[in-house]
C-alpha cells in the first residue's frame, strides 16, 4: 500500500479552495483531512469542496484531529506566524503560503518552531514545480545556454479594489495583514524561481513601486533588479495593473548560447509554452516538456508529502526561503510609491 499523508488546511480561501487543496485531494500521497478557517462562510465552502474532512472554527479542535500529519497554511500573510507555531507544536509539517510573513522576526520565529519541533517546513513556492520550469532548470545545468547573463520575468494581473475572489475579503490590498501589495505578493514567485532556475541565490535587490490605477494603500505595480552570486542580472516586473486579457506572463533566461522563452507558465495552473532560441543560428524551437499541463501545486504537493513520508527529497530549505525573505523585505521598503492614501 503505499502511504499517504494527512493534511490540515489552515485558511480556507481561494486559494486552498481552488488550488491547494484540490491539488492535494488529487496526490497519489496525501488526503485533505482537515479544515480551518476562523470565518465560518470560508470554511462551509471549502467543506463542502471536502466532505470527508473534519471542519471547524476552533484551532485547538483542528490540531487534535487524529492522524493529522501535515498543514497547508493559507491564511493571510500576517496570521502566518501564529499559524505555522501552532501547527509546529502539534508536530505537524508545515507547508506555508508565501510570502512567509510580513517581518522578518516571524519568518525567523516560524522557521525557529519548526526547527525546534523537529517539523518539516517549506515555502510554498508552487512555480519551483512547474514542468517547464523545471525543464528549463535542467537545460540551463546541462549548459545548454552558455553563461547565463540574464533572467526576464512579468508576473502581472488585474486586481480592482472590489475584487471578491476572496470571498469579499480582499486582504491582499491591505498594507497591515498583506504587508504590502503587488510586490509582496508576486514578487515573491520571480525572485525564488530565479534563484532555482540559476541554482545559486540571489545576493542583491533594488526595487521601485508605483500606485498609478488602484486607489488603494499598498503599491499596484513594481520593478525589481536583482544579482545573483555568479553576476546574472534578474529582471521581475509585477502588478496587480495589468489587464488579463493582456500577455503578462512571461519568463526569459538569456546566454551566450542561446534564450529559453516560456510563455503562460507563471501562475496556478499547468500549460503555456516553451522555446529555445539558438544563439549560433536565430534558429527557434519548441521543447516539448512532458507534464507540462500537471498543475504545479500537484507536483509541489505530493514532494513535501514523499520528503515527510521518507519516500522522496525535498531540495529547498528554509534557509534559502529566508534568504527570499529578506531580499523581499529590502526591495519592499524601497517600492512604497509617493501618494498612496493613508496606509495607517
Amino acid at each position: 500500500m503505499v502511504a499517504r499523508l494527512d493534511w490540515g488546511i489552515m485558511g480556507c480561501g481561494w486559494v486552498a479552495r481552488d488550488y491547494a487543496g484540490p491539488a492535494i485531494a488529487a496526490s497519489s500521497n496525501g488526503r485533505v483531512a482537515a479544515l480551518y478557517d476562523p470565518d465560518p462562510h470560508s470554511l462551509a465552502r471549502a467543506a463542502a469542496l471536502f466532505p470527508g474532512a473534519s471542519a471547524t472554527s476552533d484551532l485547538a479542535a483542528f490540531l487534535a484531529v487524529r492522524g493529522l500529519a501535515a498543514a497547508y497554511v493559507a491564511a493571510p500573510n500576517h496570521a502566518h506566524r501564529t499559524l505555522v507555531e501552532a501547527a509546529a507544536s502539534a508536530g505537524l509539517a508545515v507547508l506555508c503560503e508565501k510570502p512567509m510573513a510580513t517581518t522578518l522576526a516571524d519568518a525567523e520565529a516560524m522557521v525557529a518552531a519548526c526547527r525546534g519541533a523537529s517539523v518539516r517546513y517549506a515555502t510554498a513556492f508552487d512555480q519551483r514545480f512547474h514542468a517547464a520550469h523545471r525543464a528549463m532548470a535542467g537545460l540551463i545545468a546541462e549548459g545548454r545556454l552558455g553563461t547565463v547573463t540574464a533572467v526576464r520575468i512579468v508576473y502581472a494581473c488585474w486586481l480592482p479594489a472590489d475584487w471578491a475572489g476572496a470571498g469579499g475579503d480582499n486582504w491582499r490590498i491591505d498594507p497591515r495583514r498583506a504587508g504590502g501589495g503587488a510586490l509582496m505578493d508576486l514578487a515573491p514567485h520571480g525572485l525564488d524561481l530565479a534563484a532555482t532556475l540559476l541554482g545559486e541565490p540571489l545576493v542583491d535587490v533594488v526595487a521601485m513601486g508605483q500606485g498609478l490605477v488602484h486607489c488603494y494603500r499598498v503599491e499596484d505595480g513594481a520593478a525589481l533588479l536583482a544579482c545573483s552570486g555568479s553576476g546574472v542580472l534578474v529582471q521581475v516586473h509585477v502588478a496587480y495593473n495589468c489587464p488579463e486579457t493582456l500577455p503578462r506572463r512571461r519568463l526569459e533566461v538569456v546566454g551566450t548560447g542561446g534564450q529559453l522563452i516560456a510563455t503562460d507558465t507563471m501562475g496556478q495552473v499547468g500549460g503555456g509554452d516553451l522555446v529555445f532560441i539558438d544563439a549560433a543560428t536565430g534558429v527557434a524551437e519548441p521543447v516539448l516538456v512532458p507534464g507540462i499541463e500537471r498543475s504545479p501545486f500537484l507536483n509541489q504537493v505530493e514532494a513535501f508529502a514523499a520528503a515527510v513520508l521518507g519516500t522522496g527529497s525535498f531540495p529547498f530549505t528554509p534557509e534559502g526561503d529566508l534568504a527570499t525573505m529578506r531580499l523581499l523585505l529590502r526591495a519592499q521598503a524601497q517600492a512604497a510609491p509617493p501618494g498612496l492614501p493613508d496606509a495607517a
